[in-house]
Order: structure tokens, then C-alpha cells, then sequence
């Protein structure tokens, strides 16, 4: 069985005292490679570090997230879309991420965050990259941003999506979009079970989000890349479809969205 978490942080501190310990848990439990989303201009070395280490099994990709909107937020994508013109050698970036919006924490950036989104979405359409979406709490903001900006050509996920039958109806409605299933599908009232069999398998991705928002039974302790297998046991319960079958459709989709068959097969 071959699995691709499509969006992890193990680049993070959280990881810093047995990376290549989780990284050997993946490869026990079948996640062959591992996508890298950055966050502001602090974790590009450390994607970068991931991707020298592991050239075969991690890919990065270069965003603002909508959290570090901040003051000098648009310095601080000026440095990131230079990086973005700086890949690893041999590694080319595989997505614009990962951006979107966050009304959560703080609202009132809203605005600054809406331009910033704009201007990364800019980014994909002219690298022909897809973009990964962050979304909390601002869904409605996030399709009336998405509805002008979606062309043909662009794609992108909705990650950890958390959201209803509504709100994936709508995010389907974009050609290519996949929507980015993890640990909260595994939750109780998540919701994802009256979601997830109303869903195309050919529309789903698997990730974790490690460290964060890992899946039953590991809830509230550290998540890692390896429980992606976990999210796939899961959603294979959910859409009574058989493991295999999981595993085989959203490592493709996965393939697909990030072009990562041109120079990867897992």
C-alpha cells in the first residue's frame, strides 16, 4: 500500500528531537512521500533542510499563511515569492501554500488577508502551480475570493477541510479542486461522516497536518506523518470502500493535482 500525506509540518521544532525517527515511521507504514507546506519566511530553511535530506520522499511548497498576515506582511512575501524562484535543485516547488483565510484568531486582518491571497493566487495562475487552501471560520469570504479568481488552469485543494455538505458542494464545483481529508474525520462530531460517502473518491486527498490535529486515538497528542494511514483507514469506513482502493485513488489524485508523476512514482 502506497500513501502520500499531502500536508504535514514535520519541518517544525515539534520534530526537532526525532525527525528521522518519524520519518522512518512513515516508511513502516507505507507514506512514501511527504508534502511540505511553509508558512512565512522563518520556515523556508526548514522546509528546504526536509527536502536536502530526504530528496526522494519530500516536496515543498512555498506560502504566507493567512495566520502570519501580520504587519510587513507584504515584505514578507516578497521574500517568499523569491524563494519561490530558488527550489531545491532537482525539486521543483509542487504548490502555492499554504494561503487562504483565518477569521479564528483575528478578524480584523481580514482584508490584508483577502489581498494576500489574491496576490499568492496570482502566483499559481502564472507558474501554473496549484494553490493549498487554508480556511477557518471563513468559508463564505473564501468562495466569494475564489469564485472571481478560479479560471481554467488553476487548481488546488481545500485543506483539512471541516466543513459541511454546502460547503464541499461548492468547493466541487471548481474543476480539479480536491478536497484534503485528515484526523478530524476521525473525530466524533467532526462531521466528516455525512460528508465523505457523498463525495468522489477521484476528489479526495489524504494528509495529516501533523503536528497538528491528530486522528483518534492519538487525539490531543503530537500528530506525524505516519497516521495519514489512519485518515485512510478511516475514509475507507466511511465510503465502504476497501483500503486498497483508498489508498490507490487518492495517491493518484494526489499525483494528479501535484504533477508529482512527472518526475515521482511512489
Amino acid at each position: 500500500m502506497h500513501l502520500l500525506d499531502t500536508h504535514t509540518h514535520l519541518y517544525q521544532p515539534a520534530f526537532d528531537d526525532d525527525r528521522d525517527e518519524a520519518m522512518q515511521r512513515c516508511k513502516e507504514a507505507g507514506v512514501d512521500m511527504l508534502l511540505l507546506p511553509n508558512i512565512d519566511v522563518a520556515s523556508i530553511p526548514r522546509v528546504k533542510q526536509m527536502m536536502y535530506q530526504w530528496p526522494d520522499r519530500c516536496r515543498g511548497m512555498m506560502g504566507l499563511h493567512p495566520c502570519h498576515v501580520q504587519e510587513g506582511w507584504q515584505a514578507e512575501l516578497a521574500a517568499i515569492e523569491q524563494a519561490l524562484d530558488d527550489p531545491v535543485e532537482g525539486s521543483p516547488w509542487v504548490a502555492i501554500g499554504e494561503v487562504g483565510l483565518d477569521l479564528h484568531w483575528d478578524a480584523s486582518t481580514l482584508e490584508a488577508q483577502r489581498e494576500a491571497l489574491k496576490i499568492q493566487l496570482g502566483w499559481a495562475k502564472q507558474r501554473q502551480l496549484p494553490v493549498v487552501i487554508h480556511v477557518r471560520k471563513a468559508f463564505e469570504e473564501l468562495f466569494e475570493v475564489l469564485d472571481d479568481e478560479v479560471s481554467d488552469g488553476l487548481t488546488g485543494v481545500i485543506h483539512c477541510f471541516t466543513g459541511g455538505w454546502k460547503e464541499a458542494e461548492h468547493a466541487l464545483r471548481y474543476p480539479g479542486w480536491m478536497l484534503g481529508i485528515g484526523g478530524v474525520s476521525t473525530y466524533k462530531n467532526g462531521g466528516l461522516d455525512a460528508v465523505l460517502p457523498n463525495v468522489p473518491l477521484d476528489r479526495l486527498v489524504l494528509e495529516t497536518d501533523s503536528p497538528y490535529l491528530a486522528p483518534v486515538p492519538f487525539r490531543g497528542k503530537r500528530n506525524e506523518s505516519s497516521h495519514v494511514a489512519i485518515v485512510a483507514q478511516r475514509v475507507s469506513e466511511l465510503m465502504n470502500l476497501p483500503l486498497e482502493t483508498v489508498a490507490r485513488q487518492t495517491t493518484e489524485n494526489a499525483q494528479r493535482l501535484f504533477r508529482l508523476s512527472e518526475w515521482d512514482k511512489p
